[in-house]
């Protein structure tokens, strides 16, 4: 056997042994970097002070122009049984009954103040096996209140 031979031969062995760690190597790391869900219908959700659309751009991300408030609180609501925060049971009832939509919970009559304290609200999880995304911005946490009900009753963070 030439050394042309020889060095052929290594190659054809490197790109074969490279091929099949392509192939089986993958699969588990995939495996094992899908999280888990909670079981039943449940939503990540979140509370921001401030517009967390707009704000001072002098604060925010300068290679995004994402501005966000400092004070976010947050919490995993799990409607089966209900728990996540105080109002875990009431949101949980609401939700059932807007079959997950958010956005579908019947407005609270209720007199709001006329003062801009913007809240933003987001949501995200999983109802009845679908995806669930909802995302606002309100003038105050009254209105936010109003239009959601108990879905984001969140306890007040620090000043």
């Amino acid at each position: 056997m030439t050394n042309n031979q020889k060095a052929t031969t290594a190659v054809r062995a490197c790109l074969l042994a490279a091929c099949a760690l392509l192939v089986a190597g993958p699969v588990p790391a995939r495996a094992a970097a899908l999280p888990q869900s909670p079981p039943g219908d449940w939503l990540y959700v979140t509370v921001t002070r401030g517009d967390a659309r707009t704000g001072d751009p002098r604060t925010g991300d300068p290679r995004t122009g994402d501005v966000r408030s400092g004070d976010t609180r947050g919490a995993l609501l799990l409607c089966d049984p209900p728990q996540g925060h105080a109002h875990a049971a009431r949101a949980c009832e609401e939700l059932r009954a807007a079959h997950g939509d958010v956005g579908r919970i019947p407005l609270k009559e209720t007199f709001c103040p006329m003062v801009y304290a913007p809240v933003s609200a987001t949501a995200r999880g999983e109802w009845g096996g679908r995806p669930i995304t909802y995302e606002e911005t309100f003038a105050n946490s009254c209105a936010l209140t109003a239009r959601t009900g108990a879905v984001f009753a969140l306890p007040e963070g620090p000043r």
